[in-house]
């Protein structure tokens, strides 16, 4: 069975869903059962199906591509302000940032990232306006060669009330204990930008592509590539879904981060960046449909790294 009919046949299932979760209080529910994916296969064949060209804020997807910066910056002395740890509580909990004294449990929950989005300012020469390190990244993984424009990016309406009061108390306590070294609004503001980039299913999984290095195949993949990408797809599996992340693992078995417009990047090293998109959100705040058209693909394409079925290769 080939890869582009087995999306197709995952896109139609998902229209014919009736569960198809829902969007966050005061958000836009008129594209809720709107379904979208792209695979971009390691040897470079992008595959869509669905509503894959609508474009989204990669939200929470963001803090990927900024712990992946960060890591290149200060290597294995960023884990001395961040952890590696699923956090058990709530993505945004202030309880658990004060019970480890300023040390967020791992750079996937807001003040890990916030604590990234500090270490990116401080590697940032100074200029006018908010740096965009995220930005300018996803720029160069699309090959964009003038990213001053793209991709394009909205943060006014990410700082609401409801969340931008406790992300800026989480960098006000993370400051206080000493882990942040830039003023609040600083950090808050290349957070929300790097928040705000929307792409669309095709440039989710084209720009996640650089994660699916397993081994060095190529003489342009290094060494320190693939170990870079192995730690960040760690990470990815054990905290990328929120406190869905367990479930998430058993179901699927790859690496994933969600964000809460229903966007989720996974990776099947060595296979496939996959993004899904689908804006109604499950309990854990993980797209609903999402998940479920990752865990058929998983099942369609025998992708897990947890080890092959031994199922046929015939089937691709």
């Amino acid at each position: 069975m080939h890869l582009q009919r087995v999306i197709e046949g995952i896109a139609a299932r998902m229209a014919s869903e009736k569960d198809r979760g829902a969007v966050r209080p005061g958000d836009d529910d008129s594209r809720l059962g709107a379904f979208g994916i792209a695979v971009q296969t390691a040897d470079g064949a992008l595959l869509e199906a669905g509503d894959h060209a609508e474009r989204f804020p990669i939200q929470s997807i963001s803090k990927v591509f900024a712990l992946t910066i960060a890591l290149e910056h200060l290597g294995e002395d960023l884990w001395r302000r961040v952890g590696r740890e699923p956090s058990g509580d709530p993505y945004n909990s202030i309880i658990d940032l004060e019970r480890h004294q300023g040390i967020p449990r791992n750079p996937f929950i807001n003040p890990g990232a916030l604590v990234v989005a500090d270490v990116l300012l401080a590697h940032e020469e100074a200029r006018e306006g908010v740096p965009e390190p995220v930005r300018a990244r996803i720029a160069q993984l699309l090959g964009i060669t003038e990213p001053a424009q793209w991709p394009p990016c909205e943060a006014e309406g990410l700082d609401s009330p409801e969340t931008g009061h406790v992300n800026r108390a989480l960098a006000h306590l993370t400051r206080s204990y000493g882990n942040l070294e830039h003023e609040v609004e600083q950090v808050m503001a290349v957070y929300l930008h790097q928040c705000a980039v929307r792409l669309d299913c095709g440039e989710l999984a084209r720009a996640g592509r650089y994660l699916t290095l397993e081994r060095t195949g190529t003489p342009t993949d290094s060494a320190q590539d693939v170990r870079l990408a192995r730690r960040i797809n760690a990470l990815m599996l054990t905290c990328g879904q929120y406190d869905g992340s367990g479930e998430f693992a058993y179901r699927v078995g790859l690496p994933a981060k969600s964000g809460v417009s229903g966007a989720i990047l996974a990776i099947a090293p060595n296979h496939a960046s996959i993004a899904v998109w689908s804006p109604g959100l499950d309990e854990a705040g993980n797209s609903a449909l999402g998940t479920r058209a990752l865990a058929c693909l998983a099942e369609e394409t025998d992708w897990s790294v947890f080890g092959a079925s031994g199922l046929p290769d015939e089937r691709l």
